[in-house]
C-alpha cells in the first residue's frame, strides 16, 4: 500500500526538525507522489521526522555535506595503512587496545561516507540506493555496495564519459540496477521506481 503525500506544511516541519533542504525534486514526490511508496517512508514518529529503515543515530550526520567517494580514496589508503599489526607490540593487550582504537577510527570514516544521505531504497545483501540530501550533490542519487565492494558508486545514465551521477527525477524513471556501472554486470532494461 502507497502512503499518502504529505502536506506542504508537513514537508517544511520535517526539514525544519531534520535542519536540511529537501532537494526540490524530492519534495515534489513527498507532495504530489507518497510520503514513501516504492521509497523508504519519511514520517513523523515519537521522536520526530525520520525515514523508516534508516538509523535514527545518523541524524547528525544529515547537515555534513554529502561527500563524494573520490575524496576519500586517499584518507582509506592511509587508514589502511596504519591498521595496527599484532607482531609490532610487545603484548596482546596493547595490540588489541590499538587495534580497538583503530577500529574506532574507521568506524567513524565509514560511516561519513555517508554523511547528509539517507537511504531510500533497500536491495537487499547489503546494497542500498541513497540519496544525498546536502551538499554540493544534494539531490543526486547513488549505490552503496559496501557490503561487497567497498564502493559507493554514482548511478547515472552514461559511465562512459564520467558517470554523472543522475538526479531524483531521473532515478525514478529508471531505478538503480539499470543506472549501475558497466563492472557490475550486465546492463539491465529501466524499471522505474513510480509508474506514471
Amino acid at each position: 500500500m502507497t502512503e499518502p503525500p504529505l502536506t506542504e506544511v508537513e514537508i517544511v516541519e520535517a526539514e525544519r526538525e531534520l535542519g536540511v533542504s529537501f532537494p526540490e525534486e524530492y519534495r515534489a514526490y513527498l507532495r504530489e507522489v507518497s510520503a514513501g511508496g516504492a521509497l523508504l517512508r519519511l514520517e513523523r514518529t515519537g521522536r520526530g521526522w525520520w525515514w523508516a529503515g534508516n538509523d535514527e543515530w545518523r541524524h547528525e550526520l544529515l547537515s555534513i555535506p554529502f561527500p563524494h567517494p573520490d575524496s576519500y580514496a586517499e584518507s582509506d589508503d592511509d587508514l589502511m595503512a596504519r591498521e595496527p599489526q599484532a607482531e609490532a607490540f610487545e603484548d596482546d593487550a596493547a595490540y588489541r587496545t590499538a587495534w580497538r582504537a583503530w577500529a574506532d577510527e574507521a568506524d567513524t570514516s565509514e560511516d561519513l561516507k555517508t554523511a547528509g544521505a539517507v537511504v531510500v531504497q533497500e536491495h537487499g545483501c547489503g546494497f542500498s540506493t541513497l540519496l544525498a540530501l546536502t551538499g554540493s550533490l544534494a539531490g543526486t542519487v547513488w549505490w552503496d555496495g559496501r557490503a561487497t565492494c567497498d564502493r559507493i558508486v554514482p548511478l547515472s545514465l552514461d559511465h562512459v564519459t564520467g558517470a554523472r551521477p543522475i538526479r531524483f527525477r531521473e532515478w525514478l524513471d529508471h531505478g538503480s540496477w539499470a543506472l549501475l556501472p558497466p563492472d557490475w554486470g550486465p546492463r539491465l532494461a529501466p524499471n522505474p521506481v513510480v509508474h506514471r
